[in-house]
């Protein structure tokens, strides 16, 4: 049964927490103090649009995270996620009048740029705003297009959230059909349109299990990660790419006169692909998989994919790294520099104490169903103002 909605949760708590984290982590790799026009084509940022300057649908524009902070403070924008290979339009000819307070002097327009209905506030096939009320479904991103789409309106069967991975949806992978290749081989379970009858499904299901029997690169239908692990390493053992690495290792002269082998060829040839239909699901690792021979290069730059190739294209990629090497420094970084051992030590034991004492505080006006006032939160930092104050007073006795 539902919880009373009206009364404080501590799982609405933690998922707050999380959403916060995953916000922080999307806003960590971008600059949130200097434009970023000035870095050009950016390899993957955070991006926002302004509906107060930009409500032209015909001219959409995006802008950095420095600019929506201190060039549109109390515009109406919206968060566009990240966005690939993007150059910050704010002030530029899309905008009129208005100037980016950070770089004045910008292109009428950055022709390189690519933009998609996300940009005027709407999302996935069906063009809805989100969020939308009519809709509580959740939205996945393609890593191809980058637009949104609902789960109900991918063309197929979707994994469980926590499990969600890379997503290609349908259009995407029609735009370039040899990722259906790969998806016979690396992709998460096959892909079945929700729009088929039950009994067809299992038919279907049954049929691709039996044609792909005699593959030695696939399981007959992975439904975990661990197995999502093992078919790779199958796949990984079956390669004669993955052979002809072996043999190179163990043998210099044989490696010199091998030939280098196209392995998209090698999987074309190991049996049929199964359906076209639907968007598919990819483990992390599978771009790995690519083959990466001259030929497969040529054929990704020309359907403007070649970014599949490159592993930190990811969102986790980006997401991880902005974590770790955040633009600039955190304040309390900052400050500690400036300051001798003990001071530093203070400092942070304070911050710790702080943060604990904040986390405390909160968790019982969940766990009392009460809410939190102005007031309460008065009378919590006086009482750790009395708290640091007694045990200064002690220290100094």
């Amino acid at each position: 049964m539902a919880a009373n909605k009206e009364e404080p949760d501590i799982d609405d708590s933690l998922a707050s927490e999380e959403e916060l984290e995953q916000a922080l982590a999307v806003l960590a790799g971008s600059d949130p103090e200097n434009c970023s026009y000035s870095r050009g084509y950016v390899k993957r940022q955070a991006v926002f649009a302004c509906s107060t300057c930009t409500p032209n649908a015909a001219e959409p524009a995006g802008v950095c995270l420095a600019c929506a902070n201190k060039c549109h403070e109390g515009h109406d924008i919206f968060e566009l996620y990240t966005k690939r290979n993007f150059r910050c339009d704010c002030g530029n000819g899309k905008f009129g009048e208005f100037k980016c307070q950070l770089i004045l002097a910008k292109d009428e327009q950055n022709d390189r740029n690519q933009y998609n209905h996300n940009f005027n506030g709407c999302y996935c096939t069906c063009d809805r705003p989100y969020p939308d009320d009519q809709s509580n479904d959740e939205m996945i991103q393609c890593i191809i297009c980058e637009d949104w789409l609902h789960s109900m309106h991918l063309g197929c069967t979707t994994v469980e959230p926590d499990e969600l991975q890379e997503m290609i949806c349908e259009t995407c992978m029609n735009k370039f059909p040899l990722l259906w290749t790969y998806a016979a081989h690396f992709a998460a379970p096959p892909v079945i349109s929700v729009s088929q009858p039950e009994e067809e499904v299992e038919v279907d299901v049954e049929k691709g299990a039996e044609k792909e029997e005699s593959s030695p690169s696939r399981d007959e239908e992975p439904s975990t990660s661990v197995e999502h692990t093992k078919q790779e390493e199958a796949a990984n053992r079956s390669s004669p790419c993955k052979r002809s690495h072996e043999e190179m290792t163990g043998s210099t002269a044989h490696a010199t006169t091998k030939t280098v082998v196209c392995r998209l060829e090698e999987l074309q040839a190991e049996g049929p692909e199964g359906q076209r239909q639907g968007a598919v699901f990819w483990p992390y690792s599978w771009r790995s998989q690519l083959c990466t021979c001259m030929s497969c290069k040529k054929l990704y730059v020309a359907a403007e994919v070649q970014f599949l190739m490159d592993q930190s294209d990811t969102i986790l990629a980006y997401e991880n790294k902005g974590m770790d090497e955040p633009f600039g420094q955190h304040p309390l970084m900052a400050l500690t520099n400036s300051m001798d051992r003990v001071q530093q030590l203070e400092v942070i034991y304070g911050f710790n104490e702080f943060t604990t004492s904040m986390t405390a505080f909160l968790e019982q006006c969940v766990a009392e169903g009460k809410t939190v006032t102005v007031e309460a939160v008065h009378q919590f930092f006086e009482e750790l103002r009395a708290k640091k104050k007694r045990r200064t007073n002690a220290g100094n006795q």
